[in-house]
């Protein structure tokens, strides 16, 4: 395969348009310049030092190795979902929901991938388990965080009603039914729009990797086509079970609301 290397100021270049966001934030005083300059600075760094570390992972082909950095990947987007709460119950209840949910999709979804259709050996290799874990951890995570914010936005909206409903002897998940429906909704919107414009609208992300890296573009395609059914398939199950477990967080064993719980951030 060939591809076109990138130099470091090659790098440089491509960080000129983010500075001139930057200027224009100034210019026009929207206040983001500071949010830019660190999301621009982290990303840098992270990138930067995670392909030194898949570099040392790839090379070593440890199932243990593969596995302990996998687990450090759920548990950063346990963290990640719930950073992008506007409210959360408080404690480790919320956070096991987020990873927890976070953890069985990724588990089922990459292992599924690995064993069933990709097929390398050995079947745990990291070139092929990472990236994809990585690719299915990231659109879950995005569906996984709008479920539970929505889930602690609608059940704050809709207290009275919600109430009532338990105060007429209906169970806690009868009583929030409406609110689980509507909040899994909100979390599959981006991948149903991400599923209907690929191809049309956009090259996803392992497309153009694989094309810009020298892959036959029918092949990029067939592997596109393949992540997306996992990564929706995957996403569908974690909206799901998280909607059932913000449910259950805001709500105890006695059938009674408690948003009480909540924290804003």
């Amino acid at each position: 395969m060939n591809y076109v290397a990138l130099s470091w100021l090659d790098l440089a270049a491509a960080a000129v348009l983010i500075i001139i966001n930057g200027v224009l934030s100034f210019t026009l005083r929207l206040g983001l310049e500071r949010s830019i300059a660190i999301a621009a600075l982290r990303m840098l760094v992270q990138l930067g030092a995670i392909g030194f570390v898949l570099k040392f992972i790839f090379d070593q082909s440890s199932p243990l190795v593969t596995a302990a950095f996998a687990l450090v990947m759920v548990g950063v987007a346990g963290h990640e979902a719930l950073a992008r709460q506007e409210a959360r119950i408080g404690g480790w209840a919320a956070y096991g929901i987020g990873a927890g949910t976070l953890f069985c999709v990724g588990l089922v979804a990459t292992v599924y991938s690995m064993t069933v259709i990709i097929g390398p050996e050995p079947w745990y290799d990291p070139r092929y388990l990472l990236p994809i874990l990585g690719m299915i951890l990231g659109n879950s995570l995005t569906g996984v965080a709008l479920v539970l914010n929505a889930v602690t936005q609608a059940a704050r909206r809709e207290r009275a009603a919600i109430e009532a409903r338990l105060a007429l002897g209906e169970t806690r998940f009868e009583a929030t039914s409406g609110v689980i429906v509507h909040a899994v909704k909100t979390g599959m919107m981006p991948i149903l729009n991400a599923m209907a414009a690929a191809g049309v609208v956009t090259l996803p992300g392992m497309m153009t990797g694989q094309i810009l890296a020298g892959v036959d573009p029918v092949e990029a395609a067939k592997y596109q086509i393949m992540i997306m059914f996992v990564i929706s398939a995957a996403t569908a199950l974690g909206v799901m079970l998280a909607a059932i477990g913000g449910a259950w967080l805001i709500t105890d064993s006695r059938h009674r609301l408690r948003l009480e719980l909540l924290q804003l951030v």
